[in-house]
């Protein structure tokens, strides 16, 4: 159960902690709206990646014990893609702070709660990386035996309270944490603490035992 809940929250904050379009946009909209707006956009977010975590469970699971007998070649695959997507994640971050490519565009009228919570949520779902990112290691986690229902909640549960946790910080830092984390320098940091943490994931993946 320990397990579960700190693979859930390390998979949550990996996903989370990147400030990329949502984040910048999630962060601006905080600073000229009422808290309620933003942390409902915050909480829009982080339900997307509850919801993808959930799928990536529930058919991650299902598709592990179909193909049993590949899952340790499988492993190895899904150890790659996370490598992969740390080290895209890392050098497209390296590569837009030489660059200065950080783009300005002019914001339309603040949304109220609702609209915030569903606009990002739409967003967020429609990013096929969160979707290949959670597929990739709830897949490569699998291991002899399926987890039980327990630990699927719980790993689900923990995802979206660290995902939730961090869009709320970004949300109620409002202007100040958005000049910090929005500038070159801070979309550099994030960028490369989240590839760090799903290279420990991959490694980690890597090292357990079929």
């Amino acid at each position: 159960m320990t397990a579960a809940l700190l693979s859930g929250l390390l998979a949550g904050y990996g996903i989370a902690v990147p400030v990329g379009a949502v984040g910048t946009y999630l962060v601006s909209l905080s600073a000229r709206t009422p808290l309620r707006t933003g942390v409902s956009a915050a909480l829009g977010v982080a339900s997307a990646d509850g919801l993808y975590a959930l799928a990536a469970v529930l058919g991650g699971s299902a598709l592990a014990s179909a193909l049993r007998p590949a899952l340790g070649p499988l492993r190895w695959v899904c150890v790659l893609v996370l490598a992969a997507l740390a080290t895209w994640g890392a050098a497209g971050a390296v590569r837009q702070y030489r660059g200065r490519r950080l783009a300005t565009r002019a914001a339309p009228a603040p949304p109220g709660a609702l609209r915030a919570y569903l606009t990002l949520l739409g967003v967020t779902l429609l990013n096929p990386a969160t979707a290949i990112y959670f597929a990739a290691l709830v897949l490569g986690s699998q291991g002899g035996s399926a987890a039980g229902a327990a630990e699927r909640a719980v790993f689900v549960t923990a995802a979206f309270a660290a995902s939730a946790s961090w869009q709320v910080l970004l949300a109620g830092g409002g202007a100040l944490l958005g000049r910090a984390l929005t500038g070159h320098r801070g979309r550099l940091a994030t960028a490369l603490v989240a590839s760090a943490v799903m290279t420990a994931l991959a490694l980690r993946m890597a090292l357990t035992p079929v």
